[in-house]
């Protein structure tokens, strides 16, 4: 099977850019010198970001095996992509944080010593692209102009890569006018080489503002703009300058009077965040003119702006890099859409007109088809027709929910910031934090049950801090210090909520209908911000009372509701117990904040 291998100089395509270097910024070319040497390839191509070369290059890796063109009927513009089977998703257990020492590191991410790890990739690379073209990719994490926006340079073999970029970030030509003389950019360098798991790293030097990935050729490994600059060398960035860098959505929610609310949100995988982003309201309240738009479906850049000292925030990202399974036009119309026309969809089934299905686009499956690892498949076959991370990339523009400010070099001001995880039991339907500080705890002590697919084991209890444990790039305690030290910044702060979709009665039944009718739970939250919502005092934080929450149209009942806020001391003493797990791992770096707080949340039980 065929794993982007990248064009000789013979195919290479005839792009409208010249080949010679545009490049007149000497640290850049410097490096690229630097990395010419090292990994050798037979040729070097400049992307200038045009359509002409999207489109140039799309043709080539037509021609190569790299992509197979869809039905331009249905899916214009749109290609599929399959990978290795061994390269399927994000290899965390060969990502690594590689700083002078182990505490800068920290206990939740994976370590090697900064020259040891330069000392192990750099055989890997040497030579790894001969024979090879070299693609030398600008771009800019965050809209042009921004105080935020952050300018990196990708050099690597990999033709899917050079595409994905192009619809990922703002490539370009346009990269190299926002760096400018400056030799401020992340510098990355990728190779598929022979995609051997046993030659895989992905790692990141934060002192050296510097990633380098190889053998894979998987996006979260190899496209180096989203989680290991946007989360990984961000974070440490933000801690380092006093921003934040988080895995987050960002949507916009616009009342029926006018008033706009931007709302941030941090769940764990398989909690429901795309949905949520592109959150489309019940129809009583689209009737009543309420409008939610999305910024960002994945990361948020946050800041404190100087005049108000209130935080707004920016979406890094130029484009959607989501999981397809379950998706279909019942569970996230606008996501459909986005993926309608000129996007990449990766390890997905082909139909036989050209067109593409996964588990749970449709009711029934496709008599036959062709599935993921190119073979025949039917419904009798015993196995999946697509991947269970498969995936669609495609510009953020295409979604037609996108905000207005989505591109806005100043951001939006954020209003509440949600935490949430897949819980069935224990956690309420929603409950606000009392503060600041307590918010932070929640986020911290966040906790999303696995499911059977992911584990084999359903219910157990996994922590996942802010929802970032995978993307911190240093230590989880500085981390956790800083969020607190955020707070010194702002006059007005953004109010922290928790909500859990996912709670279950006796029999297994979920309580909540989700999808759409998160809207109710969202106007709340709205409100609760704009202080004009009322709400009690309880033991976990303050929730809503009985008739807050608009339930008119939905068929529940109030001893629904009840069992949904219902918090059992007995139960939430093993939960804290359970927090346990994270907290040891902290052993004494264990912020003397968090200490308090879970002292007063004992108390309070």
């Amino acid at each position: 099977m065929p794993v982007s291998p990248a064009p000789s100089k013979s195919a290479r395509p005839a792009a409208p850019a010249v080949h010679a270097t545009p490049v007149v910024n000497p640290s850049v070319r410097k490096w690229v010198d630097e990395c010419v040497d090292l990994c050798k390839p037979d040729d070097i191509y400049y992307c200038n970001g045009s359509i002409e070369e999207r489109e140039a290059l799309f043709d080539q890796g037509v021609r190569d095996g790299v992509f197979i063109k869809l039905n331009q009927q249905k899916l214009p513009g749109c290609y599929l992509h399959r990978s290795n089977p061994n390269d399927v998703a994000r290899s965390e257990h060969l990502t690594f944080i590689c700083t002078p020492s182990q505490d800068m590191a920290g206990v939740t991410n994976n370590w090697i010593e900064t020259k040891a790890g330069y000392a192990k990739l750099l055989p890997l690379f040497d030579g790894s692209m001969r024979g090879r073209t070299m693609y030398v990719i600008p771009f800019v994490m965050g809209p042009i102009g921004s105080p935020l926006a952050k300018v990196g340079v990708q050099l690597t073999d990999s033709l899917y890569v050079a595409v994905s970029m192009g619809l990922m970030t703002r490539m370009g030509d346009v990269a190299w006018r926002q760096l400018g003389q400056s030799d401020e950019f992340t510098r990355c360098l990728h190779s598929v080489l022979d995609v051997n798991p046993d030659r895989r790293y992905v790692c990141h030097f934060p002192l050296d503002n510097t990633i380098w990935s190889v053998g894979s050729g998987y996006g979260g490994n190899a496209l180096l703009g989203k989680k290991c600059l946007a989360l990984r060398i961000a974070s440490f960035l933000g801690q380092q300058q006093g921003w934040m860098a988080e895995h987050m959505l960002l949507m916009g929610a616009t009342a029926p009077g006018g008033e706009k609310t931007y709302v941030a949100a941090a769940f764990p995988s398989a909690c429901g965040k795309t949905n949520f982003a592109m959150l489309i309201p019940p129809k009583k309240y689209r009737d009543q003119g309420w409008k939610i738009t999305t910024v960002g479906d994945d990361i948020v850049w946050m800041w404190v702006d100087e005049k108000s000292g209130r935080v707004r925030a920016i979406n890094p990202e130029a484009g959607y890099f989501g999981v397809v399974p379950g998706t279909n036009e019942r569970t996230n119309p606008n996501a459909m859409a986005a993926m309608g026309h000129d996007a990449i969809y990766t390890n997905v089934a082909l139909l036989p007109d050209g067109d593409v299905w996964w588990e749970g686009k449709t009711k029934a499956p496709p008599a036959e088809c062709v599935d993921w690892t190119g073979q025949k498949w039917t419904p009798d076959s015993g196995r999946k027709a697509a991947h269970p991370n498969s995936r669609f990339t495609a510009p953020a523009r295409n979604n037609p929910a996108i905000d207005p400010a989505w591109d806005d070099p100043n951001g939006v001001e954020v209003a509440a910031i949600v935490f949430g995880g897949r819980r069935s039991r224990t956690v309420p339907l929603v409950y606000q934090a009392f503060n600041w500080l307590h918010g932070v705890y929640l986020g911290a002590t966040m906790g999303s049950e696995t499911t059977a697919a992911a584990t084999g084991a359903v219910g157990v209890v996994r922590r996942d801090p802010m929802a970032m444990l995978p993307f911190i790039g240093y230590n989880i305690r500085d981390y956790f210090v800083h969020w607190m030290r955020m707070r010194r910044r702002m006059t007005d702060c953004p109010r922290i909520f928790h909500v859990n979709w996912f709670r279950q009665d006796a029999d297994g039944n979920y309580l909540w209908p989700g999808f759409g009718e998160n809207m109710r739970v969202l106007k709340w939250i709205i409100d609760r911000s704009h202080g004009r919502a009322y709400a009690k005092e309880t033991m976990l934080g303050w929730m809503p009372k009985a008739g807050d929450l608009d339930l008119e149209g939905l068929d529940i009942s109030p001893a629904q509701i009840d069992a949904l806020q219902s918090v059992d001391a007995n139960e939430f003493k093993a939960e804290i117990l359970s927090q346990e797990e994270l907290f040891l791992k902290l052993a004494g770096d264990l912020p003397k904040e968090f200490v308090f707080q879970r002292e007063l949340l004992i108390a309070r039980l």
